[in-house]
């Protein structure tokens, strides 16, 4: 069994400079549980994850599948440094995996340094503009379903019961309505 190490690795918390973060020193010992894994190293995994894809719900689904793919083949028993290298290579096959999945890509680059804060503003592209601008140009049931499904995050399932259709009528309308925001994004519907 794996031995037990004081305080989870003898993790010592140090101050930071106000970001909200917590630096520890931490020994070359390994970890004394899966616990002790994930909470040393998920805030870097998921940032790497938020840094390649852009927006928390991937980021996260993500980090999660790291996390899952690691717990069988890792060894408890690796050293912290090993743990770390051992995540960074199964964070770039789930990122290679994703953008292949997404885009019929794979992208398998990830750069050493991991950005500490995301920028606080994004430059306005307009892209919010003409969403609404989009949406405001379909019919309503058009409307609410893209509305459900991607501004409020819903299920086909969930979505296809607040509007009171069934899910194969759902995903017709998902797929038409996004077939005519498509057309009507083209034509620059202002």
């Amino acid at each position: 069994m794996v031995r037990r190490v004081e305080s989870e690795r003898q993790a010592q918390p140090v101050p930071s400079s106000g970001s909200g973060r917590e630096l520890r020193l931490v020994s070359g010992d390994s970890y004394a549980s899966w616990e002790a894994v994930y909470k040393d190293n998920v805030t870097w995994v998921y940032a790497l994850m938020f840094g390649k894809v852009g927006n928390k719900p991937d980021a996260e689904d993500l980090t999660a599948e790291v996390f899952m793919a690691a717990l069988k083949p890792l060894r408890i028993t690796a050293s912290a440094p090993e743990v770390r290298a051992y995540l960074r290579a199964t964070a770039r096959t789930v990122l290679a995996a994703h953008w292949k999945a997404r885009m019929g890509r794979e992208i398998t680059t990830i750069e050493g340094d991991i950005a500490d804060d995301p920028p606080e503003e994004l430059p306005d592209s307009g892209a919010e503009a003409r969403a609404k601008a989009v949406l405001d140009e379909l019919p309503d049931r058009y409307r609410s379903i893209l509305e459900l499904r991607f501004l409020q995050g819903l299920s086909v399932k969930e979505a296809a019961q607040s509007l009171g259709v069934t899910v194969a009528n759902a995903k017709v309308m998902q797929h038409r309505a996004l077939q005519m925001a498509s057309q009507l994004n083209e034509r620059g519907v202002r």
